[in-house]
């Protein structure tokens, strides 16, 4: 789950330049959205809006993942995402990352 600002604005980066599909889209008791987004088969991300998640679960509010994700599409995401780190090879293997329009980093790994 990601808790973010604006779930609108996150989604989209996804949906541009990481090719995800929207899986579900649920109103929430404040009318707010969450968007459920597959990113890779079997690899879903949640979105939540920070104002939902202050006001139903505080305690949570200001976690923030660290993933890292593997593909095999490693140099096509490279060169589309805007913002993309420099390539590095960490013990072996390709990475590089990324940051959301709201400054959450990302990191992708060639599979």
């Amino acid at each position: 789950m990601l808790y973010v600002e604006d779930v609108d604005q996150c989604v989209q980066f996804w949906l541009d330049y990481v090719d995800a599909k929207i899986a579900a889209t649920s109103t929430l008791p404040d009318g707010s959205q969450n968007v459920v987004l597959t990113v890779a088969p079997e690899v879903e991300l949640s979105f939540f809006s920070k104002e939902f998640i202050k006001t139903f679960s505080p305690e949570v509010a200001e976690n923030v993942p660290s993933l890292m994700f593997f593909t095999d599409r490693f140099r096509d995401l490279h060169a589309k995402i805007p913002n993309a780190g420099d390539i590095s090879d960490q013990q072996g293997t390709l990475t590089f990352n990324f940051a959301d329009p709201e400054g959450h980093y990302f990191v992708v790994a060639q599979a």
